[in-house]
């Protein structure tokens, strides 16, 4: 059970794999369904959960939303180049704007993507605009996403 291969890297058995494709499905599924789908004991999926928690396998529990039921239809994809030594400080503030649902270090043509959602096209052209307005930005480059194929952050498939 979740036996530490090295410092960053958590080794699951085929137990905490179930759990976790399990609860991926339905966090608000019981420990008690849980142990009855799998055929162990409330207890070991308690412990179990436990210690994927404490070792940060599971971050949290959270509702996966959909952003278009919320009124939020349009997807971006913005790369950004941020002037030298002012990365970290524009990561930081842009993580807290309340459209962006990821922000990524990258390699490559820009130093950050960030993925944010919009009402409109309108909501869209203030967020460049404010994110221009604080004079780190080099360049951006916006891409408006047409369809979602697939989009499944806290995916347990890669398991």
């Amino acid at each position: 059970m979740c036996a530490k291969v090295n410092e960053d890297i958590i080794q699951l058995d085929e137990t905490d794999i179930s759990i976790l494709k399990i609860i991926n499905d339905d966090v608000r599924i019981s420990y008690r369904q849980i142990s009855r789908d799998l055929g162990i004991s409330v207890g070991t999926v308690h412990n179990r959960i436990d210690k994927m928690l404490k070792t940060g396998v599971i971050e949290k529990f959270a509702p996966v939303l959909n952003h278009k039921k919320l009124g939020y239809a349009l997807t971006s994809i913005i790369g950004v180049n941020v002037k030298g030594q002012e990365l970290e400080q524009w990561e930081h503030d842009i993580s807290k704007n309340k459209n962006v649902v990821g922000l990524y270090d990258v390699t490559g043509q820009y130093d950050a993507i960030v993925i944010a959602k919009f009402k409109d096209t309108d909501e869209l052209d203030t967020f460049l605009k404010e994110l221009l307005k604080t004079g780190c930005i080099e360049k951006t480059i916006t891409q408006t996403v047409l369809n979602i194929v697939k989009e499944d952050v806290g995916s347990a498939d890669i398991l």
